[in-house]
């Protein structure tokens, strides 16, 4: 399970998340970004949740595919899936099919609780 806390302060959001290791699904360590309202609702955008349903549902083999299911940009689709990864959500596993490499993007967790906590 992967845990997100977010923290409301005056006018930003203190985000923590865990960055995982390439060897299963087990926190390294904690890694804390404040954000702006605006990079607030970046974050949590209704597209970026749609890639995350996406990849755990049909599974694509690429990002190609995965820009595909979702009627976009490959650029801007790619650009989404690379912060995910980033935030440790995503992770990209290079395969090779003839001379071609592909990305094919999976889930790097198997829940996601996301707690939002006030603070005064």
């Amino acid at each position: 399970m992967s845990r997100i806390i977010i923290k409301l302060g005056k006018s930003r959001f203190r985000i923590t998340f865990p960055k995982f290791g390439w060897h299963g699904l087990t926190p390294r360590f904690e890694q804390e970004k404040v954000l702006s309202l605006e990079e607030f609702r970046q974050f949590l955008s209704n597209e970026k949740a749609r890639i995350l349903h996406l990849i755990a549902v049909k599974k694509p083999s690429s990002l190609y595919e995965l820009a595909k299911l979702l009627k976009r940009d490959f650029k801007a689709v790619r650009q989404d899936v690379k912060l995910l990864e980033k935030m440790g959500l995503v992770k990209l596993v290079k395969e090779k099919k003839g001379r071609r490499e592909k990305l094919k993007p999976q889930l790097a967790i198997e829940r996601l609780e996301i707690i939002v906590e006030l603070s005064k």
